[in-house]
């Protein structure tokens, strides 16, 4: 999806009253499985709902963004990564969220607005979230309840999880690994590889 169509949906969403929500059927299909993540069903940023088993088969980052943090320049680190490994079986989920220090204010339409004047971002976003608290998605939920190194509680903005291809987290990684980082890289590059 480029840029312009972004920006074009997350329009629309904010014209037709699309609410920064839950998806209804946010529901865990793998709820027997603690580390199956691709089991739900989330709001894209312009507010179509999209199952994440849509990308079984693929190796995933999961990442919560944030636009108005220190560490937002990570964006263009993250749709690097993207271009890098896409035609590899490589996609990067964002997840807003305001959840640290209220970083993250905007609107669904302002953050892809955002994402797409300053850093080019064309990596699948999604509606803003919470990712802590008890308004806590229920994906992040999940993510959360697995201990480290494989889960844990998120800490700041653009902390990191790495999914395998069979929808399996795998690591997390904290906010100050940046995605350019090479003992980060080297591990998308062995998960790409199996």
């Amino acid at each position: 999806m480029n840029r312009t169509t972004i920006t074009a949906l997350a329009t629309a969403a904010a014209l037709t009253g699309a609410a920064i929500a839950t998806a209804p059927d946010s529901v865990d299909r793998a709820a027997d499985d603690p580390t199956q993540v691709l089991s739900f069903t989330v709001d894209r940023i312009d507010g179509s709902p999209e199952q994440l088993d849509m990308y079984l088969g693929k190796v995933v980052l999961i990442v919560n963004t944030a636009s108005k943090c220190g560490l937002t320049p990570q964006y263009e680190e993250l749709q690097t990564l993207y271009e890098t490994y896409e035609d590899l079986g490589f996609v990067v989920l964002g997840f807003p969220a305001n959840n640290f220090a209220g970083q993250e204010p905007g609107t669904n339409e302002e953050i892809a607005q955002f994402c797409d004047q300053n850093y080019g971002v064309t990596f699948p976003m999604y509606s803003k979230i919470s990712v802590k608290g008890d308004d806590q998605h229920p994906l992040y939920k999940k993510l959360t309840s697995a201990p480290a190194p494989i889960g844990g509680e998120v800490q700041w903005n653009f902390q990191k999880y790495l999914v395998d291809r069979t929808g399996h987290v795998v690591q997390m990684y904290g906010s100050r690994t940046k995605p350019s980082d090479e003992a980060f890289t080297a591990k998308i590059e062995e998960l790409i590889a199996q």
